[in-house]
């Protein structure tokens, strides 16, 4: 399982480095698979570009996220939840995985925002995409 969560900062620099700060927060906050061995998700599994052009946010805050668990698809809507708890946290306007298991095939799942999410509670929503390839490469 992989994606992105993405962000379009605020033009006001001030605004912008506290969006992007509370992005980070919220992802420096998961718990660390090293203090528990059954987790969905855990802070390791993201990676954030910087918080300047220089450092790779040139107008788009980029979280990339992967990992990889042994019967993920059995675990999925816990794994949405979670998901969807870092997302009500956070500012976005587009996150997208990718799953891709022997089992059920390949699904990609997106949420959008228009104009923006800001932290809240509000009920998010969710687009699924699933592939499937068959042993003679159709799908």
């Amino acid at each position: 399982m992989y994606g992105v969560i993405r962000h379009l900062p605020s033009v006001d620099i001030q605004q912008a480095n506290y969006e992007r700060s509370v992005n980070r927060s919220a992802i420096d906050n998961l718990p660390s698979g090293m203090e528990m061995d059954d987790l969905l998700l855990m802070r390791e599994m993201f990676a954030q570009s910087g918080s300047d052009v220089f450092t790779g946010a040139y107008q788009t805050q980029l979280i990339h996220f992967a990992a990889s668990f042994r019967g993920v698809e059995y675990e999925w809507e816990n794994w949405i939840s979670q998901f969807e708890q870092l997302l009500k946290g956070m500012y976005w306007v587009g996150a997208t995985v990718h799953l891709e298991t022997e089992l059920s095939g390949k699904h990609t799942f997106h949420w959008q925002s228009e104009p923006g999410h800001v932290p809240s509670a509000e009920e998010l929503r969710m687009v699924c995409e699933w592939e499937r390839e068959s042993a003679y490469g159709l799908a």
